[in-house]
């Protein structure tokens, strides 16, 4: 069933939100551990290191750099025009074009990687799945990921209860949501095409307790409501935070969750 128009809206709506936030989304969202590049090589069976690589949906290429770094020949793809502006500060040697994964700017059998860090989930994939099998070469691996906090972490677990409440979400529901996400990880392509292997990589990183709450505030659901409206939640889950780790610094726990299928 295709989505209202309301909820068509308000999808559009969070997706353009980055494009006004891209400097604070590259500057505090977290990044992604190697063992999770050699979980990408182990289940495509083939390094990245001299590999034609596009990441689609590459923002401010946080993905896109590592990806450089193991030595791939990289292309980023992606459609906002502030994240790509952002992409070209940080990233001035790496080719980006505009475009999204649901009709890619790319010859057919031309990439031996097509990757999706934190962004497969803003394509429509009745259209991204056929593209990707367009574009990539047999043999070739679509590779997606998330990095999902830790919520058996109890300072995670409350601290996503107390935004929950703030964003007016019933906790119930986004339990069956989350389980939803969860079955989604093995059903990412539902015309069946493509038969994907996952894989769980569980990694932390320290940070100040700024850039928790600024990467907290980077993402889609508070980004559409504004400073304005979000700025007391902040102010009371820094105090929040402060008080658990008196020290200004938190341990932020992640599960990358990792889907990669072979285009035969």
């Amino acid at each position: 069933m295709p989505p209202s128009p309301a909820a068509a809206s308000q999808h559009a709506a969070r997706a353009h939100s980055f494009n006004s936030a891209a400097a604070q989304y590259a500057a505090n969202r977290p990044s992604y551990p190697p063992a999770l590049f050699d979980a990408v090589e182990a289940l495509a069976a083939r390094p990245l290191a001299g590999a034609r690589v596009v990441d689609v949906g590459a923002g401010t290429g946080i993905s896109t750099g590592l990806l450089h770094a193991r030595g791939a020949d990289v292309l980023a793809v992606e459609p906002g025009p502030g994240m790509a502006a952002e992409f070209r500060r940080v990233h001035p040697r790496i080719p980006i074009v505009r475009g999204s994964g649901d009709a890619l700017p790319l010859a057919g059998a031309s990439a031996d990687f097509l990757t999706y860090a934190q962004a497969w989930h803003w394509t429509d994939p009745s259209r991204s799945v056929p593209e990707a099998l367009r574009v990539l070469r047999p043999g070739g691996a679509l590779a997606l990921w998330w990095n999902m906090e830790a919520l058996d972490v109890p300072w995670i677990e409350a601290a996503a209860r107390r935004a929950a409440r703030f964003l007016g979400w019933d906790q119930e529901a986004e339990k069956s949501a989350a389980a939803a996400r969860a079955s989604q990880f093995s059903s990412a392509d539902p015309s069946g095409s493509l038969s994907f292997d996952r894989r769980q990589v569980r990694w932390s990183r320290r940070i100040p307790v700024d850039t928790r709450l600024a990467n907290t505030g980077s993402h889609s659901q508070f980004l559409v409501l504004g400073e304005e409206t979000t700025g007391a939640f902040f102010a009371e889950e820094r105090n929040h935070l402060l008080q658990a780790f008196p020290d200004g610094f938190v341990e932020e726990t992640y599960v990358v969750e990792l889907l990669v299928a072979i285009r035969s």
